[in-house]
């Protein structure tokens, strides 16, 4: 297989949260102020509520925990339904013992995105860059809102959304209408993901499936924006069954 990732394959959905929560706990067990980065969308839903199970039954701590979130819909306020601010408070930061204010999610009303960018990027060298970033996988590839053809060494940055994924978020799960769908989101770019010490990206169901076997086996290019994760030290795939069907190498 080409590259470095190394991918672990779940019976299911609920398989892939506790894995995916584990390797966060015991991250944290052993650096309680860690730097972790993490994702929005359906997928790691069930990875946040483990998580705030963990903390709720096993003293799983977050106190000292630092994050950082992928993305932003630029426009969007933090108290909107379909921000990712909201998401985070909803699905997490609600249900467990982390800070507020060491919480960071891109502002997506910022005066000026690109000054917001770069706070964003220097709040991580700050925080001395992240242990563990969480990520998520489009259905054409793309990890947080970088698109087929982002650079590899892109940086934080107001990124314009293609149709086939303003389609995905229009499916009535997040905005019921495509004409909702914010046109643009503030991303952390592919160098900046790239720079954390060690990835997890998880993917669950059929229409993941041809895209983990891009990233994880074909070749690496901006095509296909996961596969420029094949050279990193420590990356992980966490998939169910149905992810991991168009894999030719078994795991």
């Amino acid at each position: 297989m080409p590259g470095n990732i190394k991918v672990t394959v779940c019976p299911d959905a609920q398989g892939v949260a506790r894995k995916a929560a584990g390797v966060f706990a015991a991250l944290l067990r052993s650096k309680p102020a860690a730097v972790i980065g993490l994702a929005t969308g359906s997928t790691p839903e069930q990875t946040y509520a483990e998580l705030a199970r963990l903390h709720r039954e096993e003293k799983l701590s977050l106190a000292k925990v630092s994050s950082f979130n992928l993305d932003e819909y630029w426009g969007l306020d933090g108290d909107h339904d379909q921000s990712y601010r909201h998401f985070m408070n909803t699905h997490l930061f609600n249900h467990v013992d982390i800070r507020p204010w060491n919480t960071c999610v891109l502002n997506g009303k910022a005066a000026n995105p690109a000054l917001e960018c770069q706070a964003f990027e220097t709040k991580i060298l700050a925080a001395g860059g992240v242990d563990l970033w969480l990520l998520g996988i489009g259905g054409n590839g793309h990890i947080a809102f970088n698109e087929p053809g982002s650079p590899v060494d892109s940086r934080t940055r107001l990124v314009s959304l293609t149709p086939s994924t303003i389609a995905a978020n229009s499916d009535g799960r997040f905005f019921k209408d495509p004409a909702e769908v914010p046109r643009c989101a503030l991303s952390a770019g592919i160098g900046t993901i790239r720079e954390a010490r060690q990835l997890v990206l998880l993917a669950t169901g059929p229409k993941k499936a041809a895209a983990i076997a891009a990233a994880a086996e074909g070749s690496f290019s901006p095509d296909c924006p996961a596969s420029l994760l094949q050279d990193h030290p420590d990356c992980t795939f966490i998939v169910d069954r149905e992810a991991a069907a168009g894999l030719k190498h078994p795991h």
